[in-house]
Parts: structure tokens; sequence; C-alpha cells
């Protein structure tokens, strides 16, 4: 399926500065950059890198002098995630059996902090069997009892708060989502990218499990289909994806985000309950 996407964010550089984006689309098994234009202006130095891993693409730009700073990334990308039977049968892989790489996505983190809700995660979804089940679950438990509320948090609130204010927008729903199923020893990620049918159009965040050897996404907000999404990046959460990291005095004035499907044949996809369908970018 091939999307069309945009982003365009204005900065005003105070004083001399760096800023680190994470705004391109991955490349990977199951996503294809056709083309892509990334534009700064005024010109200042740009140095592209990937994350220790080699998937997540950063773009870093040392600003020396006070500026307005225009950036604009454009893309057309294939994307062809995997439909996964969500059957009893696709079960959690035990934790002595886990790859190196997933093991990180175990642990509490600055935003996820599995170990203070470990007992409401068990209380709530713990005897619920099969893993693929108590996911869904936990995405449905977020979407029910969790208020989307644009401008309630901030880049400081982490899923306990979220927990205990009962309100917040995609991130806070993708922190809530990462920390429940790590709390039952349920490897989980956050996941960021463009998104289809987004309404108001912005970077979106969900999250993804790893359940039976492969990383299936979730989404608690049900906002975007699953197969509309263009990956940009993953992480622990939030502190590992962020679309900005800034070390001066910076101050974003404005950003614009678009997602597009070139393909007419397009038709949304949603967790199928009767067949319990689910989709994977891996």
């Amino acid at each position: 399926m091939k999307f069309q996407v945009s982003s365009e964010i204005d900065y005003e550089v105070r004083f001399p500065s760096t800023l680190i984006l994470n705004i391109h689309a991955l490349r990977t098994p199951a996503q294809t950059v056709l083309e892509e234009t990334f534009t700064v202006e005024p010109y200042v130095r740009i140095e592209e890198f990937t994350s220790v891993n080699g998937e997540n693409r950063f773009a870093r730009m040392e600003v020396t002098e006070p500026m307005t700073l225009r950036i604009a990334y454009r893309a057309t990308v294939d994307t062809h995630p995997k439909t996964i039977d969500l059957d009893q049968n696709l079960e959690n892989v035990p934790v002595v059996q886990l790859d190196g790489s997933v093991i990180p996505f175990l642990f509490p983190s600055r935003y996820c902090q599995s170990d203070k809700l470990y007992r409401m995660a068990y209380n709530q979804f713990g005897k619920i069997e099969g893993t693929p089940s108590r996911v869904l679950a936990i995405a449905d438990w977020i979407y029910e009892n969790v208020e989307y509320l644009s401008g309630s948090t901030n880049s400081q609130t982490s899923a306990y708060d979220t927990i205990a204010e009962r309100a917040g927008v995609c991130r806070d729903f993708a922190h809530l989502g990462v920390t429940l199923c790590r709390a039952l020893t349920i490897p989980a990620r956050y996941f960021t990218g463009y998104a289809y049918q987004l309404t108001p159009p912005d970077f979106h965040a969900c999250f993804e499990a790893f359940i039976g050897g492969q990383w299936i996404l979730f989404d608690a907000t049900r906002l975007a289909p699953l197969n509309g999404l263009v990956k940009i990046a993953t992480g622990r959460d939030a502190a590992d994806a962020a679309v900005a990291s800034i070390f001066g005095n910076v101050v974003c004035t404005a950003m614009k985000v678009d997602c597009q499907v070139v393909d007419p044949d397009f038709v949304p996809f949603a967790y199928d309950r009767a067949n319990l369908k689910g989709m994977s970018y891996q």
C-alpha cells in the first residue's frame, strides 16, 4: 500500500543549539521508501545517522546563530504489513528463550514504570487466557477507561500519571499499553509514525507487543486504521522515539503533518473480534 507522507516544522532558534529530528520513514522488510526529500531553510549543517540497532533514522543539525528554521520532509512509502492470526496458539515467548535484542523491552523505562503497575496489571488482566487476548484486553481497557483529551498532558507525563488522571493523548495511551504489557512479562515497545485518516493530522503513537516471536501492533486510541500507518521509529518509550530532541534554546512555532493513501483500493483494517486478526509491521 503506497502512502505520501509529509511534515513541515518551523523552529525559532534563540541561540546556538543542536536539534536531532526523527521524522524520516523507516526502511524495513515491511516498508520501502520509494522516494523522499528532506530540506532545511536556511541551510545548516546536517548529519544523518541511525540508532544502535540500525533502524531508527535521525537528522542532527547544528545551528550556530539565532534564526528561524524551516524543515520539510516528504516521502512516498510502500508498506506491506502482515496480517496475523491472533489465536490461542500464538503465545508469549518465555524470557529464557528471548533474543537479547528483545530483553530491554521487558524492563521499566522513563515513561513506562511497569514495576509500579504490576499489581494493577495482574488483578485486571492476569487471569485472561492467551497472550493475544490479554494484550487486546489491555488495549480495550485503555480505550474504555482513559479519555482522549488534547492538551491534558505534557512531555513529562508517564503511564503512572495517566492511570491516575485517566486522560491523555496517543503518546500516553501507547505508554500505558507498553507498561501494562511489561508488567505481565510481555515485551512491548513504543511505535510512532504517520497515520492516514488521523484527525487532526499529527504524528501518531501506538505500541507493539512481542508475541509468538514477532512484534504485533496495537492502537488503544482507535483513531487510525492499523494498515494506514507509516512507521517512523520504535523504542522503549517516547524518550527513544521523540520526533525532536532539542539541545539549546529552541521553540517550535508551527507544525504540519500529513499522510495520504495513493492506492485507490485501500481498505481500512481494524481488529477482527470474530476471527482475532492482528497486524505486524516487522
